[in-house]
């Protein structure tokens, strides 16, 4: 969803090689904030599974997340950034707490959520580790993620909206890869230094990782059941 941002500008080889300290620097503030914002998230989603706070609901869901999403992106270049960005993961960490405890109440859910999380991470090292290694860009990729990511949120929406699980089991797969080829996209635009903004880069990075993780979970949770 956030490839709102645009694909990175044409540059040219010796541009790119002046902005690889810079990127370097997007690349480890980008990294400690993320770290900072998971741990976050995941104190604010155990203190709703703890005590059992009500999901928000779809509507509060969406709203709450694409008007602080906006929020960020308004305020990405002042000292109301960073308080933007914990308000927009703690939300989501909020709202990630009653599936959670909607996991647990099922046989072996404690496991599903380890899974879950172990391929997530699993996974997240993978992507990056290959982008910053090969340096290979895919900022190709941003017009196809960002309508497919629309579509999945259309069928998301209808799948809650007519309760058809079908439905939801292929857009939790469908956002499953699309949050994995959207890590490849946000990290190799961090490298290249299309993304110079890294409030703007954790954000991405941290959607994509959370997307991720809650469609396995789904996933996971269904096949638990079988």
């Amino acid at each position: 969803m956030d490839t709102l941002r645009g694909t990175p500008s044409l540059r040219t080889a010796p541009s790119l090689a002046m902005d690889r300290p810079q990127a370097a620097q997007v690349l480890r503030n980008t990294y400690a904030l993320l770290s900072l914002t998971l741990l976050f998230a995941a104190g604010i989603a155990a203190l709703a599974v703890a005590n059992a706070w009500p999901a928000p609901g779809l509507v509060i869901t969406l709203v709450g997340y694409f008007g602080l999403l906006y929020a960020v992106h308004k305020l990405q270049n002042s000292g109301w950034a960073l308080p933007a960005v914990f308000a927009l993961t703690g939300f989501m960490g909020y709202t990630l707490g009653p599936l959670l405890s909607r996991t647990l109440d099922l046989p072996g859910g404690a496991g599903t959520i380890a899974a879950a999380l172990a391929a997530t991470g699993a996974t997240f090292v993978a992507l990056s580790a290959y982008v910053l290694t090969t340096r290979r860009d895919f900022s190709f990729m941003g017009g196809f993620l960002f309508a497919g990511m629309v579509i999945a949120l259309v069928l998301g929406i209808a799948a809650y909206a007519f309760s058809m699980p079908a439905l939801a089991l292929a857009v939790s797969a469908m956002v499953a890869l699309l949050s994995v080829g959207l890590i490849l996209f946000e990290t190799s635009r961090i490298v290249s230094g299309g993304e110079t903004n890294y409030v703007l880069a954790t954000v991405g990075l941290f959607v994509s990782a959370f997307n991720l993780f809650t469609s396995l979970l789904s996933l996971f949770g269904i096949g638990s059941q079988d």
